[in-house]
């Protein structure tokens, strides 16, 4: 498991218009190896602009490589209030690099997951930009209300999509482990974008499937809206996951927003 950034922390953020109102962000990140796996494969970086988890593909060798690359290249880029996304998609494209050399040793290739948020500019307003590739999520927490702001790159998502089974039935499918989507492999990054305003009083959730093979998003609501701070958020999260079960490695990643 590789962390990049602080595991908890907060920052004043402001944006370039002299008239605009900065915000506060605080997050927490945490992360267990779960009580079935021998090893972590898990990675993130809290390092703004950029918030990510990174699943290590399950039954691949070296996934803790896979996801430690693409953390570390994405951490790289820092030391900006804003990001953007051609920026983030040469930082994968250089992950992929890494991987490769990784994964040209092993007859089943290397991979991972990667999804998160992060601070960039549409017409100079701070926005969240959105990205995802595989089944690790983002969520919004805001005004009691949950939202799942990613959609999974999943082969049971696409029988969702056409029809076939039910987003519960998703849940218990023999195929939920397997995904359409991946850093690695010789394939080029495409990570899904989409845009969210930043708002104070909003509370941000990126995790790998650790948790959401545990936890329904009901359950989600529950911790996130109870929670009093990020790191309580956090560790709650973590130890519901381990409590049902803790099948796979979790790791999860919450992010406050509040007025500056």
């Amino acid at each position: 498991m590789t962390q990049i950034g602080e595991q908890t922390a907060t920052l004043r953020v402001v944006g370039p218009k002299p008239e605009a109102e900065p915000f506060t962000l605080s997050w927490a990140a945490l992360s267990d190896v779960g009580k079935k796996r021998a090893v972590n494969e898990d990675s993130v970086v809290a390092n703004p602009p950029i918030f990510a988890v990174a699943d290590g593909m399950g039954g691949h060798a070296a996934g803790d490589v896979a996801s430690a690359a693409v953390v570390n290249r994405l951490g790289a880029v820092h030391g900006f209030s804003f990001t953007t996304g051609d920026i983030i998609d040469e930082a994968l494209s250089l992950a992929l690099t890494d991987i490769d050399v990784v994964g040209d040793a092993n007859a089943l290739g290397t991979g991972t997951t990667v999804t998160g948020v992060a601070l960039t500019l549409v017409e100079d307003e701070p926005v969240w930009a959105v990205f995802n590739i595989g089944d690790s999520r983002v969520y919004q927490i805001l005004e009691g209300s949950l939202a799942r702001l990613t959609v999974d790159h999943s082969v049971v998502q696409e029988l969702v999509d056409a029809g076939l089974i039910t987003a519960e039935q998703a849940e218990t499918h023999p195929d939920s482990n397997i995904i359409t989507r991946a850093v690695g492999f010789h394939e080029k990054p495409a990570p899904d974008y989409t845009l969210l305003e930043v708002t104070p009083g909003q509370r941000l959730l990126v995790c790998s499937d650790g948790l959401t093979k545990e936890l329904t998003d009901h359950g989600i609501a529950h911790y996130l809206g109870r929670a009093g701070s990020a790191a309580e958020a956090a560790n709650d999260l973590v130890i519901a996951a381990l409590t049902n079960g803790g099948r796979d490695n979790v790791t999860v990643l919450v992010i406050d927003v509040a007025a500056g």
